[in-house]
């Protein structure tokens, strides 16, 4: 136990989500050295409709924000929670963790609150509502993109309306051809680029989930660390109580037995009717015995009247941690 503490107190409980930045890091500079290489193939089909593709890459930049600002805000979190174990608090709790101050602050005492799973469940709860609007975005480059491929046919469908609308009738079928297909020439050379858009939109969200993906694994990595954390405080209480519980147990257990045993060799005595002697002997046993018993008994009590001491001493602590707090926070 000594050695986890110690660990906890060099390090922290939390580690820091810096996994996880790096690989957003990595993706995108992996996603920009492929734009790098197709850039001449990519350049006409941006050109096709730079209006919409300007948006959806827009929008794009706006998802890299928000969830490299997702995983940034928790090392402020982490921070705070190993600076609380080093019994270091900060002045200012992070807006994340603000109604978990007293938890932090009771563990760090060595306690778990009542209450406790469910401002975890909160704190879950807030992490996932960051990160729905990753989720909205991804979908919302989707449907850009299948606007623009949609936009795209209609414009080239009007263009090959208008072609076979201008030619004219009743000349030689070789010329009206030929006249179909320098007409047809332009609006089918585009169609291609008619689907630029969809294109963009589905690269872009490809982009927004995978990092999206990563802001949630961080998320539920702090979650279960910090959950961890906050609950071996419970687990530490319960295990001082059964340590100081068992030897009460075998000490009012062996009295007990020698108590017993005496009485059961006074009642055989008295049975097979013995002599004095002998009654006096049986006697004299369970004399001791009771003595041995009260003794236990009186051990049984100091060792609990101190397992008390010990918790209301832990009680005042805690409370003038909540009340440093309390004053800090004000």
């Amino acid at each position: 136990m000594a050695a986890r503490d110690t660990g906890e107190n060099t390090k922290g409980p939390l580690a820091q989500p810096g996994i996880y930045l790096g690989r957003m890091v990595v993706f995108l500079i992996l996603v920009g050295f492929l734009a790098f290489i197709l850039f001449k193939q990519i350049t006409p089909a941006f050109l096709a409709n730079p209006g919409l593709n300007g948006l959806i890459l827009g929008v794009l930049l706006i998802a890299v924000v928000i969830a490299f600002g997702q995983v940034i805000h928790l090392f402020r979190e982490v921070a705070y929670v190993n600076a609380a174990a080093r019994n270091a608090p900060s002045k200012r709790p992070p807006a994340l963790l603000a109604p978990m101050v007293p938890m932090v602050a009771a563990r760090t005492a060595g306690a778990t609150l009542p209450g406790t799973a469910g401002y975890l469940d909160i704190i879950a709860a807030r992490l996932d509502e960051g990160r729905e609007i990753l989720r909205y975005i991804a979908g919302i480059l989707i449907l850009l993109g299948l606007l623009g491929t949609f936009w795209g046919l209609i414009d080239t469908l009007s263009a090959v309306g208008g072609v076979i609308k201008g030619m004219r009738g009743g000349g030689d079928a070789g010329v009206m051809f030929d006249e179909l297909k320098s007409g047809l020439a332009v609006p089918l050379s585009g169609i291609g680029l008619a689907f630029s858009a969809s294109l963009f939109g589905l690269a872009s969200s490809l982009i927004t989930g995978f990092l999206e993906l990563q802001a949630g694994q961080a998320h539920a990595r702090f979650h279960n660390e910090l959950q961890d954390w906050l609950m071996s405080g419970e687990a530490a209480v319960a295990a001082v109580a059964a340590d100081a519980s068992v030897p009460v147990r075998a000490a009012g257990g062996a009295g007990t037995q020698e108590l017993k045993e005496a009485i059961d060799r006074l009642t055989a005595l008295v049975a097979e009717g013995g002599g004095s002697r002998a009654a006096t002997l049986a006697m004299t046993n369970l004399a001791e015995g009771i003595q041995g018993l009260v003794q236990h008994m009186r051990a049984e009590q100091q060792m609990i009247r101190d397992w008390v001491e010990a918790q209301a001493s832990r009680e005042r602590e805690l409370k003038q941690v909540l009340d440093r707090l309390g004053r800090e926070r004000v």
